[in-house]
């Protein structure tokens, strides 16, 4: 690798899949150093300045000191988003306690806003392990995210969509995720940055033929072009700024709430 390389951290999702295809697809990628990690670690990375850009979990970016967001691309959501969702065997009402997925804080704290203000239900909140959606049982319900949500489809009696639950409660799209740096990067840069990213979502079509689908209860197409939405334009930045403010609000709360599970937290 090229000391000069842009170190560029990504998340491993298959809703990310487009971007990165137009990424490696793109005569960009032999100026970046691309890696692939979990949510959660695409913003340690960020923040321990082990990557110059990343696609983090927007509920870290208030916690990265200088962190901005460089792209007019994101995954995000302007209803249902079907790879974010609480899955119960039982009605929200009747749910006692709630596994919160450990990849990403953005959703579990989207599901803590939903449940405080939306459904107003208070059950028990448990940090999970890896292998939680398995103890879904019961009054056990649980927040699962990316493709262990996709798998999950269809197979509880319940699936709470959270960013179908977000448009309702707020009448806002939501962003789950940005491209975010901290560092000064130059613009001829990102500009072949963004053509790259939307020229992967682009070529959709085309992935399609080689990209594996994980359920095939899933419609690819349906999922790659309606939703989840890539765009980040004025509406899902009001609905990130919106996000923000209920970060600010409820995040001393959440962290009391979870802290007889573990002096931890779940991490961003």
């Amino acid at each position: 690798m090229k000391n000069d390389m842009i170190k560029v951290t990504a998340v491993s999702f298959l809703n990310t899949k487009p971007l990165l295809f137009g990424l490696v697809m793109n005569n960009l990628h032999q100026a970046i150093q691309l890696t692939l990690e979990d949510p959660a670690s695409c913003a340690s990375k960020l923040k321990n300045n082990e990557s110059d850009i990343a696609l983090i979990p927007v509920a870290a970016i208030p916690e990265i000191p200088g962190a901005r967001i460089i792209s007019d691309f994101c995954i995000g959501s302007t209803d249902k988003v079907m790879s974010v969702c609480i899955f119960s065997e039982v009605p929200i009402e009747e749910i006692e306690t709630v596994l919160m997925d450990y990849e990403s804080r953005t959703s579990v704290m989207l599901a803590y806003v939903l449940m405080k203000e939306y459904w107003k239900v208070n059950p028990q909140l448990k940090r999970a392990e890896p292998g939680f959606e398995n103890l879904i049982s019961g009054k056990t319900a649980a927040v699962v995210i990316g493709d262990k949500a996709m798998n999950l489809q269809g197979k509880f009696n319940y699936a709470y969509d959270l960013g179908e639950i977000w448009k309702l409660h707020t009448g806002l799209p939501f962003v789950f995720a940005a491209w975010v740096t901290t560092k000064e990067i130059n613009d001829s840069f990102l500009l072949k940055f963004n053509q790259a990213l939307e020229s992967g979502i682009e070529q959709i079509p085309s992935l399609l033929y080689i990209l594996p689908n994980p359920n095939p209860q899933i419609d690819l197409h349906a999922y790659f072009t309606k939703n989840i939405s890539y765009t980040l334009d004025s509406q899902k930045l009001a609905g990130l700024d919106l996000f923000f403010e209920k970060i600010k609000l409820y995040s001393e709360e959440f962290k009391i709430t979870l802290q007889a599970e573990t002096e931890q937290g779940i991490r961003v």
